[in-house]
C-alpha cells in the first residue's frame, strides 16, 4: 500500500500535538519583562518540545520518502510513535507546572526515551515490511545518532534521579541539538538514488 496516507495522518497529529503544547502556554499577569521571566520556564520547555516535535516530524518526513512498502505492521509501529509523542504536551505541562521538580523531569526523559525506541521500532518495522532489498536499509546505514540518543536519555534520567534535574535537562538539551540538522543519510541517499517509487 502507498504511504501518502500514513504520512498525512502523521502530518496532521503531529500538528495537533504542537497545536496543544502553544495552547499549554500562558500569558504573563502583567506587561513588565519581570512578569515574562515568571512564564519563562514554560516557553522553553514548550520550545525543547517543539523542537522534539519538529526532529521527529522532519526525519519522518525523509524515512518515508525512501519507503516503499508499508503493512499493518508499520501501520502500528507508526501508531506507537505517535502515541508516545502525543504525550509530549503533558509531560512538557508538568515540568513547567511543578518548576522542573524531579519526578515529572524524570517523566519527561522516559517519555523522550520512549519515543526514541518507538522510532527505532518503526525503523525495523519498516526493513522487515521491505526486505532485503529495501532501499531504507542501505540510506540507514550506521546509525550512530539513533544509538547515542537513548544512551544519553538514560544518562538524563538517571541525572534527574539521584544528581540534579538541570543535568538532565542538558541531557535532553544535548540530544535535541545533536538531531537539529536534518538526517544527512536519508537526504544523501534521495539525492543520490531518487526517492522510492
Amino acid at each position: 500500500m502507498p504511504t501518502s496516507r500514513l504520512e498525512a495522518f502523521s502530518d496532521g497529529v503531529l500538528a495537533i500535538i504542537i497545536t496543544i503544547m502553544v495552547l499549554e502556554l500562558r500569558p504573563p499577569e502583567g506587561a513588565t519583562l519581570e512578569d515574562l521571566r515568571d512564564v519563562s520556564t514554560g516557553f522553553l520547555t514548550y520550545l525543547l518540545s517543539f523542537v522534539y516535535i519538529g526532529i521527529y516530524w522532519n526525519n519522518h518526513h525523509h524515512l518515508f520518502q525512501l519507503v516503499r512498502r508499508v503493512d499493518g505492521r508499520v501501520l502500528w509501529a507508526n501508531l506507537d510513535l505517535l502515541f508516545w509523542l502525543s504525550l509530549y504536551p503533558f509531560t512538557t505541562a508538568w515540568m513547567d507546572e511543578t518548576g522542573l521538580a524531579r519526578t515529572p523531569v524524570v517523566v519527561y526523559g522516559v517519555n523522550l526515551l520512549a519515543a526514541a525506541i518507538a522510532y527505532y521500532v518503526l525503523q525495523l518495522t519498516i526493513l522487515r515490511a521491505e526486505g532485503d532489498d529495501g532501499v531504507v536499509r542501505a540510506a540507514i546505514g550506521r546509525d550512530l545518532k539513533g544509538k547515542l540518543s537513548p544512551v544519553i536519555y538514560l544518562l538524563g534520567i538517571g541525572s534527574a534521579l539521584w544528581v540534579a534535574e538541570w543535568l538532565a535537562l542538558v541531557c535532553y538539551v544535548a540530544v535535541a541539538a545533536m538531531w537539529l540538522v536534518p538526517d544527512r543519510r536519508f537526504e544523501g541517499y534521495v539525492v543520490e538514488h531518487g526517492t522510492a517509487a
